[in-house]
This record gives structure tokens, sequence and C-alpha cells, in this order.
């Protein structure tokens, strides 16, 4: 076991570094401006000849075509950029996941109904201490929060 144990981990640790990695499944949006159907067929078709993609959904009123598969984000965002059109990472999160969705940088007039823009400032993403305390105090699991009131 000795000689023979040592050679198999040798040779599995020489091996490994060829050996490539699988890719991940992915689901990957992406903002893209379509003003009409063709738009919309031409962004999938795009979309749909990225190696990997297993199927892709446009989206025509919100402006996004979501990609799924084992694909990469920045090989999907160059896709899409071929087609012409403008195209970015989608940049919107639900509103429930942001603590303040109205403050600057965030709130965003031509988000779809229910988002806002992904921040990753540490005031705005989440509540401070007082915040909280105060979120909290009037909380429906709260037991004393109707007598609070």
């Amino acid at each position: 076991m000795g000689v023979s144990g040592t050679m198999e981990y040798l040779s599995d640790l020489l091996n490994s570094k060829k050996k490539k990695k699988k890719k991940q499944l992915a689901t990957v949006a992406v903002k893209i401006r379509m003003d009409c159907d063709g738009c919309a067929l031409k962004v999938k078709k795009a979309l749909s000849g990225v190696k990997g993609a297993k199927s892709v959904d446009v989206d025509l009123k919100q402006q996004k075509a979501t990609v799924y598969g084992y694909v990469d984000a920045k090989k999907v965002l160059a896709a899409a950029k071929s087609t012409g059109k403008k195209a970015e990472p989608w940049p919107y999160v639900p509103y429930t996941m942001v603590a303040h969705p109205y403050v600057a940088g965030v709130y965003d007039k031509k988000a779809p109904p229910n988002f806002v823009r992904a921040t990753t400032d540490p005031e705005v993403a989440g509540l401070n201490p007082v915040e909280e305390q105060y979120t909290l105090m009037f909380s429906d699991e709260n037991p004393n929060a109707c007598s609070i009131m």
C-alpha cells in the first residue's frame, strides 16, 4: 500500500491541474432595451446561441432577458450587446430587500413595479440598531405591540 498509494496520490495531484472545472447551473438576468417583438426575438435568438444556455426568457414589458443554464454572466452580457442594443446586468431587487427603498440612488422611476436598484451601501441596505429596535417594537410578532399603540 505504501509505494502504490504514494504513486496514485502523486498521479492524482499532477492530473488535477489538467481537469476542467464544471460550470455551475446559473440564472443570468440582463436589462436590455427592446422596443418591439422583433427586438425581443432578435435578443432571444442571440442569447440562445450562448454555449450552455438551456432556456431563454424575454420580458418585453420589464426590458429583461433571463438565461438559464451552464453559462457565464460575461458571455451572456457580451451576446446581448452583440445585438446592437444597450445592455447591462439586471440592476434591480425587490423593494422588500432594501431597508430604505426611497433613498436617492436606490429609488429608480424606470424600475419595474415593486423593484428598486440594488445597493451595497450598508446605511441603505440594512437598518441601524435604533431603527431595528423601533421596527421590532411595532412588529406583529411582538405580543406587547398592541399595548404600545
